[in-house]
């Protein structure tokens, strides 16, 4: 088998070839009159009419030998087979294509339109040109790229030759349409807000901090999409905005977590928790149907129905049921040990990491779709407290394959509760605890402006790794991979 530097030695020699005989191997001009989906839906009428018609697109696969030579082209549209024929094409013309074609390679056929003995649909050549001579081979039609890193590396191999990876990402660009539809037929206005930040809000997160060099300054890219902007665009007048855009986090990666990712947030004022729980349980249902075409799915090891009313469970009561701990009254002992106890590691020893925990712990077992209603207020510092319970606040998540994939609450609009929320977060960060969330102090300012009451509500492309069940990186067409040079 010969090595890669040996192939590409051959298809240089074959370039310069097409060079010598005046076809450039990479022009810049193709003429293309069909594109290969049209072909294959009016094949009928081009193949009666007989007239000729120029496709284009990437050699896929080449056989034959002798007078006739098949291949197979594609477009990004479609895939056609084309007959290069010797009698259709001049001595010249068919030995070259026979000296210098390769699978990989992207052509322009003109010709006509017919139907083999065997019932394929073919355009026979008359004429062809070279768009663009590929160098180096395409991996193995049945084997592909075998090493994960490679194939991320080399995505756009990865999914040239998988089919069905890229019916996933044309799913996915369906998932986020129909999530802007639908918020623009409710009324809501797409913005954008900064992705560079002071001071990081509207996520418990730790951020990436880069520098600023003309205010000579560190700033943070994003932990949430825009929501304390958004807000302050709610104050500005705006009553129902959202914004899609990517977002960036700092910490470990997982199956289910990435450092960048794509997220979603909408705002809407005069809308309560309660109204918005029925709005995004709507909004999911009409979203997932008309992308996926039902609303059944299995998420990890769980069998998943979207159709039925979601039920609710309460944070403080359920955590305790699971646990025996009511995290609102325990001590950080008896919390330590209950963690303990139940073989968990946790990091931070500050009530609020500890909580965290041990939901983190009783959620794994709930297949969902469940709503997770009435947050401690200390996990939620931009939730608006509940007026008969003010240590827990007005927060819903939909709870999915043991995971936490929406997030909404009635906002906060309190500027005095607000300061004294994070006040508390500054004491947080000051103990060492990086994930605490960074006081916005001119937030704070807007809030006393005044902002009228709303709902706030997020999901993200974890939500869609879940529904086709696949690791999050495996849906990202480009996700982070270290250098070849820094690999140990």
């Amino acid at each position: 088998m010969a090595s890669l530097d040996e192939i590409r030695a051959v298809r240089m020699e074959k370039m310069n070839k097409l060079s010598a005989v005046g076809m450039n191997p990479y022009t810049a001009i193709s003429k293309r009159d069909l594109w290969i989906k049209d072909v294959i839906a009016h094949f009928e009428n081009l193949a009666t009419g007989g007239e000729e018609k120029k496709i284009v697109g990437r050699i896929m696969a080449l056989r034959g030998q002798g007078a006739i030579m098949f291949s197979n082209i594609m477009d990004g549209t479609g895939t056609f087979q084309a007959l290069v024929k010797k009698g259709e094409l001049s001595d010249e013309q068919f030995s070259l294509f026979a000296d210098t074609v390769d699978i990989g390679d992207f052509l322009e056929y003109s010709g006509t339109f017919f139907t083999t003995k065997t019932g394929e649909k073919t355009i026979l050549v008359k004429s062809w040109r070279m768009l663009t001579k590929s160098l180096a081979p395409l991996p193995e039609k049945w084997h592909g790229l075998q090493d994960v890193e490679e194939r991320y590396r080399k995505r756009y191999l990865d999914i040239l030759m998988d089919p069905e990876l890229r019916k996933l990402f044309e799913l996915k660009a369906k998932f986020w349409e129909t999530t802007r539809n639908f918020l623009k037929d409710e009324g809501f206005l797409e913005v954008e807000t900064p992705t560079l930040e002071t001071t990081t809000g509207g996520a418990e997160a730790r951020p990436f901090k880069t520098h600023h060099n003309d205010y000579d300054m560190d700033v943070y890219l994003r932990i949430s999409v825009g929501e304390l902007w958004q807000k302050r665009l709610l104050a500005a007048g705006f009553p129902r905005i959202f914004e899609i855009g990517r977002v960036y986090r700092n910490e470990g990666s997982s199956p289910e977590h990435l450092q960048e990712f794509t997220n979603h947030e909408f705002y809407a004022a005069y809308m309560d928790y309660r109204e918005g729980m029925e709005f995004t349980e709507r909004m999911l249902k009409t979203v997932v149907v008309e992308t996926f075409g039902t609303l059944k799915f299995t998420i990890k090891q769980f069998i998943v129905d979207l159709e039925p009313n979601w039920p609710v469970i309460e944070y403080v009561p359920y955590v305790e049921k699971e646990t025996g701990i009511n995290v609102l009254t325990a001590t950080l002992e008896e919390m330590k040990s209950k963690l303990t106890e139940l073989g968990v590691t946790y990091e931070g020893e500050n009530r609020e990491r500890l909580t965290d925990t041990l939901w983190k712990f009783c959620r794994k077992q709930i297949a969902g779709p469940v709503w997770l209603i009435h947050h401690p207020k200390l996990v939620s510092p931009l939730a608006k407290s509940c007026p008969d319970k003010p240590e827990i606040v007005e927060r819903c998540q939909l709870i999915l394959g043991g995971a936490e994939v929406f997030n909404g609450f009635s906002e906060l609009n309190d500027p005095i509760d607000q300061r004294a929320r994070f006040e508390e977060q500054k004491k947080l960060i000051a103990a060492g605890d990086d994930e605490a969330m960074m006081p916005d102090f001119e937030f704070v300012e807007m809030l006393e402006h005044g902002m009228p009451p709303a709902f706030g509500f997020a999901y993200g492309e974890r939500l869609f790794a879940f529904l086709v069940n696949k690791p999050i990186r495996e849906t990202q067409l480009f996700p982070f991979v270290k250098p070849k040079d820094m690999e140990l």
